[in-house]
């Protein structure tokens, strides 16, 4: 074998360990995925990623806060106000206790099952602090202190 050859399968040995080593380095770089929540109405969903998670550490009011201001949350039509809107969390999440809000505030109290049906009517009635044709609705995970939220906007049918 000559130098020539010695020298390429050291430079390609070299790359290869460079090329493997980068892989590894991005893979570590990447976080773990939070829990996910889903809403579904009739027979469409929407799922999410928290917006808010602290992998059980509470959240900090201003985060919350934050959190619940979103302006780029999912948005899912109640057409049958007479129908169920059924909330479901990722089992991680009802270990530790759930609680739906409407609008920032508490509307059920805290379950530890993976879902939950509510008349689509409540999210428009006046009575529970609804006002116009949409309402926010987050799911917090955690009953006294937050430590994941997510949220999605409910909008009323034609």
């Amino acid at each position: 074998m000559t130098t020539m050859q010695s020298r390429v399968r050291r430079r390609r040995a070299v790359a290869a360990v460079g090329a493997v080593s980068a892989g590894l380095l991005a893979l570590t770089a990447c976080e773990k995925p939070t829990p996910m929540a889903t809403i579904t109405v009739g027979t469409d969903s929407i799922s999410s990623e928290a917006d808010c998670y602290n992998d059980g550490k509470p959240l900090s009011t201003e985060e919350l806060t934050t959190c619940l201001r979103d302006p780029d949350i999912k948005t899912i039509t109640v057409e049958d106000l007479e129908g169920d809107v059924r909330f479901g969390v990722d089992p991680d999440i009802a270990d530790k206790g759930w609680v739906i809000l409407m609008n920032g505030q508490p509307l059920t109290d805290s379950s530890d099952k993976t879902y939950r049906n509510i008349p689509g009517s409540v999210f428009f009635n006046a009575q529970y602090g609804a006002t116009g044709n949409t309402t926010t609705v987050s799911i917090q995970e955690g009953p006294t202190q937050a430590t994941g939220l997510w949220s999605f906007k409910l909008k009323k049918g034609d």
